[in-house]
């Protein structure tokens, strides 16, 4: 059985702690944290990172799910 490090490559609540924290979060929302994410795994593919770039998407999937749910914003209006 895969463990949450193994399939996110961290402690996915401690992750999702630190996304709310960030300062990038605050100021746009959870979808440019997820677009980061995604950038993150297409230069992990194009350096043959495989597994990194899974866990990279997963970590996307995740906070996408959250913003899903109504758990997480993303998108911060703009004033």
């Amino acid at each position: 059985m895969i463990n949450s490090n193994q399939m996110y490559g961290c402690d996915i609540v401690a992750f999702v702690e630190s996304v709310t924290s960030s300062v990038t979060y605050k100021m746009t929302g959870a979808n440019m944290v997820i677009a980061g994410l995604m950038s993150d795994a297409q230069e992990q593919i194009a350096f043959g990172d495989a597994e990194g770039a899974r866990q990279s998407l997963n970590r996307a999937k995740c906070l996408l799910f959250k913003v899903m749910e109504g758990k997480l914003i993303g998108t911060v209006p703009r004033a």
